[in-house]
């Protein structure tokens, strides 16, 4: 594998469409939104909204770095 492939890995290519950062971040972003809309009360909004953010960090963020550097590392060895 080239040092061009191997900066192009996407964790993404592998994952299906409701798995994508797109439905991840929509799906978070209508949640939130109908919380507020159906409640109209802040606290139950933010209550909910703070589980949504871990999540967004952790598979967004998070998942995608690991994933790479184990792959890096896995190329490497």
């Amino acid at each position: 594998m080239t040092k061009l492939e191997q900066k192009s890995f996407s964790i993404w290519n592998y994952k299906p469409w409701w798995c994508q950062p797109w439905s991840i971040i929509l799906t978070g972003v209508s949640i939130i939104a109908g919380s507020w809309l159906i409640t109209k009360i802040i606290w139950i909004t933010v209550v909910l909204s703070i589980p949504i953010f871990v999540w967004w960090i952790y598979f967004l963020i998070l998942y995608p770095q690991l994933i790479k550097e184990a792959y890096r590392d896995k190329e490497n060895f």
